[in-house]
């Protein structure tokens, strides 16, 4: 059933994301003042609010797993993890391209790049942590900790270019102040749609292979207990 439901899942990513594709690159016009490199926003943004989103499930099931110690928790918290590095450093990777079209260069140090990339390195940090534990209460018992401890960066990042006096390189929060042009809307939001279907699908993938991987160990310990 899971399976299927993987597949089911990975093939309506694909279609929305290529349909949406298509509407990007041959129906909407070039953007004023950026020209062609704007499309890049399409994924660029979505990625980050994903990483979010799943990091953001991750601490709650971390704490679900600190308060109940049921293992299905922890592999809940690994799977959104390891999809939610895996987006943050997408969207470092797009920030950076668009970054070098606009502003010269390819990296700035303002807060909510290095805020970004702070949360980046926490979380790769929590999957650093997990392989060097054996034991598997204590292996998911720290790993959730690291995880809560992790996503302490996230507000950090989201209100890096709300506060006052703090200058930095990215513009306002453009969706809050409906900046966007209307016809940038619809794509823009199918865009994170697509986004979390693909990062869902993977988050299955991974749950999967974690349970079975727990099922391994499982068994291989009880071999060495007789």
């Amino acid at each position: 059933m899971r399976e299927k439901a993987t597949y089911l899942l990975a093939l309506l990513a694909a279609v929305v994301m290529i349909g949406n594709l298509h509407t990007i690159f041959t129906q909407l016009p070039d953007e004023a003042m950026q020209g062609a490199v704007y499309r890049i926003i399409f994924v660029h943004v979505p990625a980050a609010i994903n990483a979010d989103i799943f990091f953001t499930i991750a601490l709650v099931t971390a704490i679900l797993f600190l308060a109940t110690k049921k293992f299905i928790y922890d592999s809940v918290t690994v799977a959104c993890v390891e999809v939610g590095a895996m987006l943050t450093l997408f969207n470092l990777v797009t920030g950076s391209i668009w970054g070098r079209n606009q502003w010269g260069i390819w990296w700035a140090w303002d807060l909510r790049m290095t805020g970004q990339l702070m949360c980046f390195l926490l979380y790769m940090g929590y999957l650093l942590v997990r392989p060097a534990i054996s034991e598997p209460t204590q292996r998911a018992t720290m790993s959730s900790i690291v995880a809560i401890f992790a996503y302490a960066d996230i507000p950090l990042v989201l209100m890096a270019i709300r506060l006052p006096n703090v200058r930095t390189q990215h513009p306002g929060p453009v969706l809050e102040t409906g900046g966007m042009a209307p016809a940038f809307r619809g794509p823009f939001a199918i865009g994170i749609l697509a986004m979390f279907l693909i990062s869902a699908a993977l988050v299955l993938v991974r749950l999967h292979q974690e349970t079975a991987q727990r099922e391994i160990d499982s068994l291989r310990r009880e071999v060495h207990a007789r």
